[in-house]
């Protein structure tokens, strides 16, 4: 019977119930990006759980950690980091290292070189096949993916289901991409983990502790724009917003600012062209280069965090702020009312300017009286992908005892899950 996990029957799951091994495909390091720190979040959280982790390594194609090609990770240096770690992985599995008792856990779904695995896994012994698990970062079912700008797609699209025959499972960051996943007629098992890889206290480290958040009432009037400046960010709508404060006098004392993480750069140039006009005017003010820590120290004399983003699953950025004391304002849109568990003060109608300047100008008096919740949810990610891939596709699958139970959106009833609030805000009684 073919290994296709969207037809497995029980006779198919592996007998084991405690993961022996994980092997672990990480993501290269770039200083922009939230893949710098990536690694550590996951370790800290493996090593709590005492887990027997082989983080599978890979060799970088410079020590820039910058992107210099594409968009999201460095076009040349993610094949090349991707195929070396599959190279070595490979070598594992030939040394017998690798056995249906372990798990391969993939950071992103795209891994070059990962047509390997079903090529070798379909030609070895039932007790040398691995469970394996990938984490679905968008894909070519978000149509605001830069795959779609690049004309990627078509190509994406088939790869995808080259994954989607081997996979043990696919893990989503929200009911939304669940439902994008659905209705793109993928097969493997689906698993919402219901936000993104994160790691509070080590983000709190990088200002010297909670103790040195600093007080809301003693930070600058500053709105911050932390997001790629890239097409499917909506760059535009935050820079009408700007406008919007000036032409109606309210924007005395409020500094708008982007933060990045390189040099301000575009998929569309028309953006940066504009950001640059607005600074020249004294409207904006372009913080660029800056280093993770740098980032932080300005999230921690900001007040908001403002997102407009068509495509953005759950976002790293919100967390961050979140735990940093400023508050965030983002849309109601896809991944972000699961996020903001229906928060209603901190999510806008999209695309509404009005509604937005009416939040934001609550959110600059005042820190939320659910501030902090989103990071404490999202810091919770890692140990809801451990309790995932450590019994997903194993014979307590469906049982009282299988975590993985509660997150598993195979079913035809996926959609009842996208009303549940995932954590319980602090509500103010009138």
């Amino acid at each position: 019977m073919p290994r296709t996990c969207g037809t497995k029957i029980a006779a198919d799951l592996q007998d084991n119930v405690a993961m022996r091994k994980l092997f672990y495909m990480g993501l290269e390091s770039y200083e922009a990006r939230y893949t710098l720190q990536l690694t550590e979040w996951n370790r800290r959280v493996f090593d709590r759980r005492g887990l027997d982790i082989v983080y599978v390594p890979g060799t970088t194609i410079d020590n820039t950690q910058s992107i210099s090609v594409g968009q999201v990770l460095d076009a040349h240096g993610r094949s090349y980091f991707g195929m070396s770690q599959m190279m070595n992985l490979v070598q594992m599995m030939r040394n017998g290292e690798v056995t249906h008792e372990d798990v391969i856990y993939f950071e992103d779904m795209f891994q070059p070189g990962i047509e390997s695995l079903p090529y070798i896994m379909d030609q070895i012994p039932q007790n040398a096949q691995p469970r394996v698990f990938v984490r679905c970062l968008a894909q070519s079912i978000d149509p605001d993916d830069f795959v779609h700008v690049w004309g990627m797609a078509r190509w994406m699209g088939l790869y995808e289901q080259m994954v989607n025959e081997f996979v043990t499972g696919v893990l989503a960051t929200n009911e939304e991409m669940v439902a994008h996943m659905r209705i793109a007629g993928w097969t493997a098992p689906i698993y919402n983990i219901s936000g993104l890889a994160f790691g509070k206290a080590e983000v709190l480290e990088r200002i010297g502790g909670v103790q040195n958040i600093k007080p809301f009432d003693q930070r600058k009037m500053r709105v911050g724009f932390a997001a790629r400046f890239d097409q499917e960010k909506q760059p535009g709508f935050f820079m009408d917003l700007i406008e919007m404060y000036h032409a109606q006098g309210r924007h005395k004392d409020i500094e708008f600012a982007i933060f990045q993480g390189g040099p301000l750069r575009s998929n569309n140039p028309e953006y940066v062209a504009r950001a640059r006009q607005l600074a020249s005017e004294g409207k904006l003010t372009i913080y660029e280069n800056l280093t993770k820590n740098d980032y932080y120290a300005l999230l921690n004399d900001t007040r908001v965090l403002f997102n407009c983003a068509l495509q953005d699953w759950v976002s790293n950025t919100v967390s961050e702020a979140d735990t940093l004391g400023a508050n965030v304002l983002y849309p109601a849109y896809r991944s972000f009312p699961e996020t903001f568990a229906d928060d209603p003060n901190r999510l806008y109608v999209p695309w509404s300017i009005d509604d937005a300047y009416h939040k934001l100008e609550n959110l600059l008096q005042a820190p939320h009286h659910n501030m902090g919740l989103i990071s404490d949810w999202n810091d919770g990610t890692i140990d809801r992908i451990c309790d995932i891939i450590e019994t997903a596709g194993t014979i307590v699958e469906g049982s009282a005892e299988c975590k993985a139970t509660k997150w598993n959106r195979s079913g035809n009833r996926y959609r009842d899950h996208v009303s549940q609030a995932k954590y319980t805000v602090r509500k103010i009684k009138g």
